[in-house]
């Protein structure tokens, strides 16, 4: 029933992603700008856009919803909603630059799990803090509203993250694989950072308290936990963040030449690699959500890919050739390309996480990773707060009028 509760809510296809985008860009300006910070619960959710899902695995992409945005409404009048369109863009860049990052939350997640195997308290606490019976009303709810559907609004995600470190004191890392697993939006730059930050690794020192007064307000008092929360947040110790690196060019695509296609959950509109001239003599689908937890992720998450996917197949099967689906392991990769006659394989860019760390593995044979041109131009600018990269999106839309969408 999870599963099909969620698929409910958020069905895996383009054109659901963009029945949902015209949907909200009338409420995309003052009215997202007045009411985005309320989470009104399970099932109320019109405030805000619910696109995540569809942005996540671009089955809808950012140029398509910031173009319908600013087809309706000025720049000013949509800021917030905007802004929000660019946080997941400066995750991602922020990230790129710093992969260490990503390996670094795994290093903390495979301790936090060895240490629940052999601490029964530990253990105890991470499942009634999973199955949402910590007695702690709103958390508890978040847990189920998340377990069941698959989404929780921003700020319930925020407020979860601090109760789940500061009142349950339970390992970030082990919340961040929480998230992973039951988000059908779950994003590797933005979950991992965005539990970093309530945790105080992100921006050093600085962490986010959740308050009974602030949830009462923004929930309009369907919970208040008052006297249940912790009263400070300490930061949690960590290594610093690393240097940036130089952020990624992405390969140059030369049509010239056999080759085949891997397309991944990270792009599933892949027209733009056809655009440039991408005629593969076979394709195939990857299948990374075995990497994406060291436990096995909901089976609605599984779901929400497989049929996203499948979707992508569908709509560009004319430009496929044959297709093999649910490729998972190097070898098998090259094996297949091999066997089509292939002297390069192509993909788009995989930003850091599951697909890319698959991509790494690849060995003998060439992988072509062209870059999204709205990657190129906003990733290198994510080199310190987002603040500082706010103040570069004006650019950014004015250069959109020279992008092409998927």
């Amino acid at each position: 029933m999870t599963t099909q509760t969620a698929l409910a809510a958020f069905p895996p296809s383009r054109e659901d992603g963009l029945a949902r985008l015209k949907d909200f860009v009338p409420q995309a300006g003052r009215d997202y700008a007045t009411r985005r910070n309320f989470d009104l619960g399970q099932g109320a959710h019109d405030n805000v856009s619910c696109l995540s899902p569809y942005l996540r695995h671009r089955l809808v992409t950012e140029e398509e919803v910031l173009n319908a945005v600013l087809s309706k409404h000025s720049r000013s009048e949509a800021e917030k909603f905007i802004q929000e369109v660019f946080w997941r863009t400066y995750f991602k860049g922020w990230l790129e630059m710093r992969p260490p990052v990503w390996g670094g939350y795994w290093s903390e997640l495979t301790f936090a799990w060895d240490q629940v195997q052999t601490q029964s308290g530990l253990r105890r606490a991470w499942e009634e803090a999973c199955r949402g019976e910590t007695g702690i009303e709103c958390f508890d709810a978040w847990a189920h509203e998340l377990v069941e559907t698959g989404y929780l609004h921003n700020h319930a995600r925020m407020w979860f993250a601090s109760i789940w470190i500061f009142t349950l004191k339970l390992p970030w890392a082990l919340g961040a694989d929480f998230f992973l697993r039951h988000l059908c939006d779950g994003d590797p730059a933005s979950n991992t950072l965005g539990w970093r930050w309530v945790a105080g690794l992100q921006t050093p020192g600085k962490t986010y308290l959740a308050r009974a007064s602030n949830i009462r307000k923004y929930t309009e008092d369907r919970f208040h936990p008052k006297w249940q929360l912790a009263g400070e947040a300490p930061a949690v110790s960590g290594s610093e963040n690393p240097p940036p690196m130089a952020a990624p060019d992405g390969d140059r695509l030369d049509p010239a030449g056999p080759c085949v296609f891997l397309l991944h959950e990270d792009d599933l509109s892949p027209g733009w690699l056809f655009d440039l001239g991408l005629e593969p003599e076979a394709s195939a689908t990857l299948d990374t959500t075995g990497r994406m937890s060291i436990l096995t992720p909901a089976e609605h998450v599984s779901a929400f890919k497989s049929r996203a996917i499948a979707d992508a197949v569908a709509r560009h099967d004319d430009r496929l050739g044959p297709v093999t689906s649910g490729l998972s392991d190097a070898k098998a990769i090259v094996d297949w390309a091999r066997d089509h006659g292939a002297s390069r394989i192509v993909t788009s860019y995989a930003p850091v996480g599951p697909t890319a760390d698959l991509l790494r593995e690849i060995e003998g044979i060439e992988v072509v990773r062209p870059l999204r041109a709205f990657d190129a131009r906003a990733w290198p600018y994510a080199t310190k707060g987002f603040f500082k990269f706010k103040d570069k999106i004006p650019e950014l839309l004015g250069e959109l009028r020279g992008l092409r969408v998927a």
